[in-house]
């Protein structure tokens, strides 16, 4: 018997950069993603081959865990490595992946992890709840990736329900789905009339041409220096010192931010206070969210990204210029960078009447700055959708 799962990328509006500092996060699944179709073997063999990436991938499921071999099929063996910590492995899969969009900024990485998790974990009769899912794709992807992430990406995959709004505490790691405020909901069945209706934007998606790894980028750079700043307020206020994999900015109150922010070195100041000021856009955002402010919403997610840019100093020259053109255009309510940030894509909410004029205006715009991405720049439009799942 053949399984099909499809599990989709994700794109965050509000709370970039703080997962992994424990901080407040949105985001919504999305109606394109990564489809695995797989048989289960007798043995222990996985066999793979991508419709995407070149070569095919051979392990068994049972064998120790093998180095990095940096390439598409170490996901396939990281989702293997965090299951096996937890149960154990007989049955193996034979199978063929395949994404839908361009790799960057969409979170593909997590979307791989979630769709093997939930592949091996079928093949060996082992039940998983959605928030078991989240937490062993982002352990792959921590230990054996090698990517200090949180876990927004793998939440809003995992988690995402069709026009709603996840929002997650990265630290008690409590959330929810959240429909928009503007829509109108039937008493008899709330839940149908979510996902039957229509929300008042589109999702586009700017492809810059540039494609990245956050392994080899200044990701987990940029964690070590949110750390190193809450290491400083720590010091600063003489209070113990944590271990560096235990210390987090949520754990210290703005106020110690506030007191302290002179003294230290001014790069890991601008990375706290992208923390805290981008913890209190989340809470406005999510109050704009329920009572259907989109305009609010929207200014909000762009407020974000000059954050990003400022205080969290990621952009490539190309993102940059593609924010700040769809920043200009009647019809966007705001965007920002998607995911990490460093090349990858950008992610705006746009009103479906104005999409022609904007993917016009923009991609004008944006090729007679960068005219080498002609071949590679791309843009999608997409809709929030259900997270990963078997399809019947």
């Amino acid at each position: 018997m053949q399984y099909h799962i499809f599990s989709p990328y994700r794109v965050c509006p509000l709370g970039a950069h703080v997962d992994h500092q424990h901080g407040l996060v949105t985001g919504f699944a999305i109606d394109k993603g990564v489809d695995l179709w797989f048989d289960v073997a007798d043995d222990g063999h996985v066999h793979l081959e991508s419709k995407t990436f070149e070569g095919i991938v051979d392990f068994d499921i049972d064998a120790p865990s093998q180095v990095r071999e940096r390439h598409w099929g170490d996901y396939a063996r990281g989702a293997k490595y965090a299951l096996k910590k937890r149960f154990e492995l007989k049955r193996g899969i034979t199978g063929v992946i395949q994404g839908s969009l361009p790799v960057g900024g969409l979170s593909s990485s997590a979307a791989v992890l979630i769709a093997y998790v939930m592949a091996f974990a079928k093949a060996n009769d082992i039940t998983l709840q959605p928030f078991e899912v989240v937490k062993i794709a982002s352990e792959a992807e921590r230990e054996y990736i090698g990517l200090n992430n949180g876990l927004l990406d793998q939440a809003c995959i995992a988690l995402g329900k069709k026009n709603q709004l996840l929002f997650l505490d990265c630290d008690s790691n409590e959330y929810r789905l959240i429909p928009f405020g503007g829509q109108q909901q039937s008493t008899d069945n709330p839940q149908l009339s979510i996902v039957n209706s229509q929300l008042p934007f589109e999702i586009g998606i700017f492809f810059s041409g540039l494609t990245r790894s956050l392994v080899n980028s200044d990701y987990n750079l940029r964690v070590y220096e949110c750390k190193t700043a809450a290491w400083n307020m720590l010091a600063y206020t003489e209070q113990p010192l944590k271990t560096f994999d235990k210390t987090f900015l949520r754990d210290i109150p703005k106020a110690t931010f506030d007191k302290t922010r002179i003294a230290m070195p001014a790069r890991f100041a601008r990375r706290a206070e992208h923390f805290y000021s981008e913890y209190r856009r989340v809470r406005q955002g999510v109050t704009a969210w329920e009572t259907g402010n989109l305009k609010l919403f929207g200014k909000l997610s762009f407020d974000s990204c000059e954050s990003s840019i400022h205080n969290y100093e990621c952009g490539s020259p190309e993102l940059i210029a593609i924010y700040e053109i769809m920043r200009s255009l009647p019809g966007v309510y705001g965007g920002r960078f998607s995911g990490a940030g460093f090349k990858g894509a950008c992610i705006a909410l746009v009103d479906p009447a104005h999409k022609a004029e904007i993917e016009k205006v923009l991609t004008e715009r944006y090729l007679a700055q960068f005219p080498e991405y002609e071949r590679t720049f791309q843009v999608f439009w997409v809709k929030p959708d259900d997270g990963a799942r078997f399809i019947d």
